[in-house]
């Protein structure tokens, strides 16, 4: 997950540094008065959506099948403990009864 979070961020970061330079080399629209800041990371942020989808898929499947198999191993983990918690339960049930 840290993989494709990191990927992700790359990414980012190279569409900021890519429109940045579109921007200050007039190729792009300037934001208006004091929104230039903001006007690039937005459209930073736009690109590499997109960019992100299609390039991170394989990871993103990874990331996800690893997420999937930590959510089943809890999971069967949370059904061992409670049956082992049933079962003492019901030994000590059967202890406490008279005979």
């Amino acid at each position: 997950m840290l993989r494709y979070t990191l990927m992700r961020l790359g990414i980012f970061v190279g569409c900021l540094v890519v429109v940045w330079g579109l921007v200050y080399s007039g190729l792009a629209p300037r934001g208006l008065g004091d929104s230039n800041g903001l006007w690039i990371v937005l459209l930073a942020l736009l690109l590499s959506a997109p960019i992100s989808f299609v390039v991170l898929r394989t990871e993103r499947d990874r990331a996800s099948e690893r997420i999937v198999r930590r959510v089943d191993r809890a999971k069967a983990n949370l059904d061992a403990h409670r049956n082992q918690e049933d079962a003492a339960d019901d030994t000590a049930r059967a202890e406490a009864r008279p005979s």
